[in-house]
């Protein structure tokens, strides 16, 4: 695990992402979904936090938490725009992902189920955020060594829908006032010690 947490702010952020993915749920909980995304995206952090959490609960051993963490971190690509797949897009993350379906890594542990839900997510985002080259570049890596052998179907006619720009957020957006605000942070952001 790359993260360790403190309690603070982020403990309402890990509990909306612990409801919606605990391996005791019975169905998708969808308003615990949609509000951990809507919180990722009030907060200055939440996409780093929330791709910290997601990458720890993708690679659960227990098969549902996998496939509800998988359909949180879409849910999220499909709603929370462009910061999140700013953060999806590196390597620290789809490393955490290209780790499920590696046969090198945890590949002979994961269930079918799960590492070809990783590779649809990734072959989505390939065709629906050109932009995100490293996701690409991912993809094709794993084309490359075989673990892909050819590209999934996926079940829509859109594989990836980019959602609507959001309402410019002042704080975020704006970069002479996000430069002000951090002006006077010196502070490592509490709630994640990150080990690389």
């Amino acid at each position: 695990m790359w993260y360790s947490f403190r309690k603070g702010a982020d403990f309402t952020v890990w509990e909306m992402c612990d409801n919606a993915t605990n391996p005791l749920n019975k169905e998708l909980q969808w308003d615990s979904i949609n509000s951990f995304c809507e919180q990722l995206n009030k907060e200055l952090e939440g996409p780093q936090h929330g791709t910290r959490l997601l990458a720890h609960k993708i690679q659960s051993p227990q098969e549902w938490e996998a496939i509800q963490a998988l359909t949180v971190l879409e849910t999220c690509m499909k709603n929370c725009g462009k910061r999140f797949h700013n953060e999806v897009g590196k390597f620290r993350f789809l490393n955490e992902m290209i780790k499920i379906v590696s046969p090198k890594y945890l590949g002979t542990r994961s269930s079918e189920k799960v590492k070809l839900k990783v590779i649809e997510l990734m072959y989505s985002w390939t065709v629906g955020l050109p932009d995100e080259l490293k996701i690409s570049e991912a993809y094709q890596m794993l084309k490359k060594q075989g673990i892909v052998k050819e590209d999934p179907i996926l079940l829509d006619d859109r594989p990836f829908i980019v959602p609507t720009p959001r309402p410019m957020n002042a704080v975020f957006e704006d970069e002479e006032k996000s430069k002000v605000t951090l002006k006077g942070t010196t502070k490592q952001p509490s709630g994640f010690e990150t080990e690389l």
